[in-house]
């Protein structure tokens, strides 16, 4: 018996890639293997209906067509099922899929698919937002939030953002709370009276799942989305005159090594902010001022390489 897979499709995603799915899929999908149905977004938050539908009626794998924000909300409806989540990378920055090297050109990515190599990946939680990439505050929600502003994507415009807002842009002052061991609380949940509590002037604070934001822009060059640990991420304050150094850190996979910046594993966090937004793989989120963090280990099947 064949398999069930749908893609689900992001028809103004990225770059534009998507419009030519159609015609790969009729080429390159071994229809040995795969029954296969399309589904179009229509609005914001459309891909997590037709992925929870996609999960009722028993596909097997439901392809995410667009960026990380596409892929965040065909993921979510997908974790603790038995449906696996497949990429075909259509986005401005494609994080998710450039962590699990799944590759760039959609051939290649179909085969992929196709050879149906299955693994499973960490999510996390913030607050009652399901995360399988990167989540955070700072610098770095903000440019979320500008850039869903544009009507034209991709790369140029994100870093022409980045390097316009560093100027004027202001740091916050956080109160973070974590563990990197947490120890069960008597009812069950929360972050126990043992956990680490640091307050900081921050520029960003990102909690990682995966490596990087998109790009190859690696905020957390060392961590791994099945490890059942989470990279928290602590860029401080620093001089206007360091920031060419700071982005140039991000894509030679050294970040880390910054006098201004810390990477602790953790598990759970808890974040007060003086802002009341963040980002939420790459999607700007309204969150309050607190950010409450908690990993679901082994949650989701993906296919990748």
């Amino acid at each position: 018996m064949k398999k069930k897979i749908l893609f689900i499709i992001n028809p103004i995603s990225g770059v534009g890639r998507q419009k030519t799915v159609e015609k790969l899929i009729e080429q390159k999908l071994n229809k040995n293997i795969f029954d296969y149905e399309l589904a179009y977004t229509k609005a914001p938050k459309h891909a997590i209906e037709l992925s929870k539908q996609g999960v009722q009626e028993n596909f097997e794998t439901i392809v995410a067509v667009g960026g990380d924000g596409s892929v965040n909300e065909v993921g979510r409806s997908l974790v603790g099922t038995n449906s696996s989540l497949a990429i075909l990378p259509c986005g401005s920055g494609n994080g998710i899929s450039r962590h699990l090297e799944i590759p760039m050109n959609l051939v290649k990515a179909m085969e992929v698919i196709n050879r149906g190599n299955c693994t499973a990946i960490d999510t996390f939680n913030v607050n009652e937002e399901v995360v399988i990439n990167i989540a955070g505050i700072g610098f770095a929600a903000h440019i979320a939030h500008e850039f869903s502003r544009l009507k034209k994507r991709g790369f140029s415009n994100y870093l022409k953002i980045a390097v316009r807002d560093s100027i004027k842009y202001r740091s916050q002052q956080c109160e973070i709370e974590f563990s990197s061991s947490p120890a069960p609380s008597p009812k069950g949940e929360g972050i126990t009276a043992s956990s680490e509590i640091i307050k900081v002037n921050a520029f960003i604070i990102d909690i990682a799942n995966g490596s990087q934001w998109g790009n190859n822009a690696k905020i957390a060059p060392h961590a791994e989305n099945d490890d059942g640990l989470l990279d928290l991420c602590v860029v401080r304050d620093f001089p206007l005159i360091h920031f060419p150094i700071m982005a140039t850190r991000l894509f030679t996979n050294s970040i880390h090594r910054s006098e201004f910046v810390e990477i602790t594993k953790v598990k759970e966090v808890l974040i007060h902010q003086e802002n009341t937004y963040a980002h939420i793989d790459g999607e700007p989120v309204m969150t309050g001022n607190e950010l409450r963090v908690k990993i679901n280990p082994l949650s989701l099947k993906v296919i990748a390489p």
